[in-house]
Parts: C-alpha cells; sequence; structure tokens
C-alpha cells in the first residue's frame, strides 16, 4: 500500500441553514455514511470530520432541528449568527468555523446530493484544481423563467463584466480549506462568495453531477431577492463595468470631435444647415463625451476604494500544493496499449 492509498482527505461539509426543518434531517442522514472512510471512484480515501451548520436565522423551527441533529452526532458544528445575513454570509461564516482541507458547501432542501461530493474530490486532484463546482447535467429544479433568467444574468457578468467563471457559479461546490478560510477572513460586508473565491483560486473546474428537486418547502428566493443577488454579484465583480463607462465616454468625445468636422465642412459647402444648429449639434456631441469621461474615471477611484472594501487582497499565501491534499492523488492507471 502507497502513501497515497493511505492518504484520507478530510471534509468539512457547511450547510448555510434558513430553512431546514423539513430537509435538513434528511441531508444529514446521507452524510452520515461518509464519516467513515470510503473510497471514491477515482481510488481516493476521503471521510467527512465535520459538518458546520451555519444558522441564519430563519423563520422555522431549524434551530431546534440544528440543536437535536448536535446532541445525536459528534461531529456535528452549529454555527448561531445573531440576526439573518443572507446565504453567502452565512456560508463564509461556516467556512471561517471549519477545520477540513477540503470544505464542501452544499444547500439545506436536499437538492445536492451529498454522496456526489466525492465527484467534485476526484476532479479537484485529477485536475490539481483548488475550486470545484458542480455542473449540473439535468435542469435545474426551478421554474422556466427562473432558469433562464439565472443563466443570461451568469453569462452577462462573465463576458462583459469581468465576474470570473460566473456561468459556472452556484452553492455547490469543493475548495481547498486554507483557501476557503482565507476568503472568510479578508471578505468584506456584501461581497458575493464566488466572485472572492475567483480573486484568489488559481485553477477552477466543473465537474458533472445530477441535481434532485428541492425539499417539501417553499423557496426563500423571491424574485425580487434574486434581482437583489444578481446585482450584488455586479457589484463586486470589479471594475469592468466602470471602464465601460470610460469607453463609451472616449466613443463619444471622438465620435463627437468627428461629428463638428462634419457639420464644419457641411456648413461651409451647403449653406444649407439652421444657425446656430451646427455648434448646438457640436457642443452637444462633445460635452456628452467629456462628462462620460469624467464620470469613468471618478468611477475607476471609486472601484479602488470599493475593491479595498470588499476586501479584495493584494496577495494570499499558502503552502506548497505538493504538500497538501493535492499532492496525494491516486495513481492514474497505465493505459493500455494495443499491439499491432
Amino acid at each position: 500500500m502507497t502513501a497515497d492509498e493511505e492518504y484520507v482527505h478530510r471534509i468539512s461539509v457547511v450547510i448555510p441553514v434558513y430553512q431546514g426543518e423539513r430537509t435538513l434531517r434528511g441531508v444529514i442522514d446521507e452524510i452520515t455514511g461518509l464519516t467513515t472512510a470510503f473510497t471514491t471512484a477515482g481510488g481516493h480515501r476521503a471521510r467527512v470530520e465535520e459538518v458546520v451548520l451555519a444558522y441564519d436565522r430563519g423563520p422555522d423551527g431549524s434551530a431546534r432541528v440544528i440543536r437535536e441533529l448536535a446532541q445525536e452526532h459528534p461531529w456535528i458544528k452549529p454555527v448561531w449568527l445573531s440576526r439573518n445575513f443572507g446565504q453567502h454570509a452565512a456560508t463564509l461564516a461556516g467556512m471561517a468555523s471549519s477545520g477540513g482541507e477540503w470544505i464542501a458547501t452544499i444547500d439545506e432542501d436536499g437538492q445536492h446530493d451529498p454522496r456526489q461530493i466525492e465527484v467534485l474530490l476526484d476532479r479537484a486532484l485529477a485536475e490539481s484544481a483548488d475550486l470545484v463546482y458542480a455542473e449540473p447535467v439535468n435542469r435545474a429544479p426551478h421554474g422556466f423563467v427562473r432558469n433562464t433568467a439565472s443563466k443570461a444574468s451568469k453569462r452577462t457578468l462573465e463576458s462583459l463584466l469581468g465576474g470570473g467563471p460566473a456561468s459556472h457559479f452556484n452553492s455547490f461546490r469543493l475548495v481547498l480549506g486554507e483557501i476557503g478560510r482565507s476568503v472568510a477572513a479578508y471578505a468584506g460586508t456584501g461581497v458575493y462568495l464566488d466572485v472572492a473565491l475567483s480573486w484568489v483560486a488559481s485553477h477552477v473546474v466543473t465537474a458533472p453531477v445530477t441535481l434532485r428537486a428541492e425539499g417539501d418547502r417553499p423557496s426563500g428566493y423571491s424574485y425580487r431577492r434574486l434581482f437583489a443577488h444578481f446585482w450584488r454579484m455586479v457589484l463586486t465583480s470589479g471594475t469592468r463595468g466602470l471602464r465601460l463607462v470610460t469607453a463609451v465616454g472616449v466613443i463619444f468625445f471622438v465620435g463627437g470631435i468627428l461629428f463638428a468636422l462634419y457639420l464644419t465642412i457641411a456648413r461651409f459647402v451647403s449653406g444649407d444647415i439652421p444657425e446656430g444648429w451646427t455648434s448646438q449639434m457640436v457642443l452637444t456631441a462633445l460635452g456628452t463625451g467629456v462628462i462620460l469621461v469624467s464620470l469613468g474615471i471618478i468611477a475607476e477611484y471609486l472601484g479602488v476604494a470599493v475593491g479595498s472594501a470588499l476586501g479584495k487582497p493584494a496577495y494570499l499565501i499558502v503552502r506548497d500544493p505538493a504538500s497538501g491534499p493535492l499532492g496525494h492523488a491516486a495513481p492514474r492507471p497505465p493505459r493500455s496499449i494495443d499491439p499491432e
């Protein structure tokens, strides 16, 4: 038996709890079988060493269920938030309270199958990735409008606003423990968790999973809250959106100069342009460009201040990957060579 085969990857499962009275016990029952060492399909040994339940002060009896589960299972660690802060803040609190080499985050409603954490782990070790997102192979169990709006907003964020791999963002993820806890330590108020992870994760990949139907409970997200969720992604994704303002201003300014030359020439050549109209249009075009460029410059300064307020680090020191869990990947079987 090799050292890598003996090595057991220790996983902390973080679950933000808001309305888990009906579903949380079922999720914990599924995790129970993972608290003893098991072997993944990729040949890696792993076990869930703790489950961190971050209670986000929901409206149901989740607190009672958490207390009961903590008495039944010594590996459950409750984290009590003082008030409702939202899913991302609760997840960050759970990450900060974890101690595993890996942190897996799942929802409380049973949509994410805990047994598929091993799929994410195998993918992370195969690709030497420090962050893995679940990539659903089936459609999310939501309405058509919500699914379409979610996909479109993430594509927009990723392509136009520089929000990292936003199309992969979701709450079923696996991240190196030291990175997750570091993000929890420096992230500022209102930061979007996945954007903060994209600041420091060097290699982000996805792994295929199958989503299940949500448990028997009403969704905690209205369309208003979902829009606020998206807007927070936009505000914390960086300064590319601010630079778009500057770019539009430059276009208007250059276009205004070209338009001014055209109108001046047309005025002298044809003489049919009403008096005063040329100067008015020139001033409007140039003035609009100057205003937008000025706003863009101010926005850049604000972007620096916002980045500092959100806690975006200048750097993050981690240990040598070869000495951590990424250095303990199971050896891949040799490829068979067909005889000629």
